[in-house]
């Protein structure tokens, strides 16, 4: 692919609006770089890509360029503990406690893995002042959940743990496999199927990863997301 940051890729004639489209969102100023990749009845229908990686428009977006997709991530994690539920390593109605022992603290004694994975165990921030570095420490983060007493009764009321998440689930991961998550991912489910995705990079894989750009804030009277 050259570095002119151009659309490349392949697409079925029976969806070139879906090109025209893509391809319009970079003319148009509206998309500084992306992909797009449809499969129908198992065949590969639409595969594009194009724009820039970076936000000076220096590295021209690949076929293999990796997006930090958040927290679409607690999918990942959450196909990783059902694949333990169907090894029979793991049960959903069964209280945390089980596999992390230190989790019963401050009465979390009966939070189910179930409660965990539906984002109604009441743990959705931690009280306890911490350091700002204390979010790239697994254990000090996986600790400080083992001691928060839940915002709420468990099982009670549903409130996204919008980043909590992960180590709830990846501790829980752990302690039955002896895995970090994202290891247990690469191995067991990524590797096998060939898939690129990852949850944590070495270095020679963090020159593929775009970079985000900030949206801008919609004007007054515009839709949400129209500048």
């Amino acid at each position: 692919m050259s570095e002119d940051g151009m659309v490349r890729g392949n697409c079925d004639e029976r969806f070139k609006a879906v090109a025209e489209r893509f391809a319009s969102a970079f003319a148009q100023g509206r998309e500084l770089g992306a992909a797009v990749a449809v499969s129908l009845e198992g065949r590969l229908v639409i595969d594009l890509w194009g724009g820039w990686a970076d936000l000076e428009g220096k590295r021209s977006w690949q076929r293999d360029t990796l997006v930090n997709v958040f927290s679409t991530t607690k999918g990942l994690v959450a196909v990783c503990v059902h694949r333990l539920v169907d090894e029979g390593r793991l049960d959903l109605d069964k209280p945390v406690a089980e596999y992390w022992p230190e989790f019963a603290a401050a009465g979390k004694g009966s939070v189910t893995v179930a409660m965990l994975l539906n984002h109604r165990a009441g743990l959705p921030a931690i009280k306890e002042p911490l350091a700002a570095e204390a979010l790239y420490d697994w254990d000090t983060m996986a600790g400080a959940l083992a001691r928060q007493e839940p915002w709420w009764e468990p099982g009670t009321k549903h409130g996204y743990h919008a980043v909590t998440y992960g180590w709830l689930i990846g501790e829980v991961i752990a302690r039955v496999t002896g895995k970090s998550p994202g290891r247990y991912l690469r191995e067991e489910l990524a590797g096998p199927l060939g898939l690129d995705m990852h949850i944590g990079l070495g270095e020679g894989e963090a020159a593929r990863v775009a970079e985000m750009s900030p949206l801008p804030m919609p004007g007054q009277g515009a839709p949400e997301g129209e500048p």
